[in-house]
């Protein structure tokens, strides 16, 4: 899916920010849904793939399976990686107005 220190992919870094609460993958693909306003559509292929990886990476994990859905939560080692793409994000951000605003004074 993605190397250790590499750059989060949309549909992970929506799956980390849902897992801040325990969801089981519908409820992840609903929230993702609802938080992008329908711009992310995250299907069933990619929520269970990419859950299999992120536990394996110990960013997430799963919670006591009581019912038929399991349900996941965000690690405190995926809630650092989440701070620190955040971090990337605002700083490409940042750079962006910079140049673009430099850009429309000339």
């Amino acid at each position: 899916m993605m190397e250790e220190n590499a750059p989060l992919t949309e549909g992970v870094y929506y799956i980390l920010l849902a897992l801040y609460e325990p969801r089981h993958g519908y409820g992840i693909m609903q929230f993702v849904s609802e938080l992008s306003n329908g711009r992310v559509e995250l299907g069933p292929g990619t929520i269970y793939g990419a859950i299999k990886t992120l536990v394996k990476r110990k960013w997430i994990v799963p919670l006591d399976d009581d019912g038929r859905k399991k349900e996941y939560v965000i690690t405190e080692a995926g809630k650092l990686l989440i701070e620190a793409e955040i971090k990337r994000l605002d700083e490409l951000h940042q750079n962006g107005l910079l140049i673009t605003k430099e850009e429309r004074q000339q």
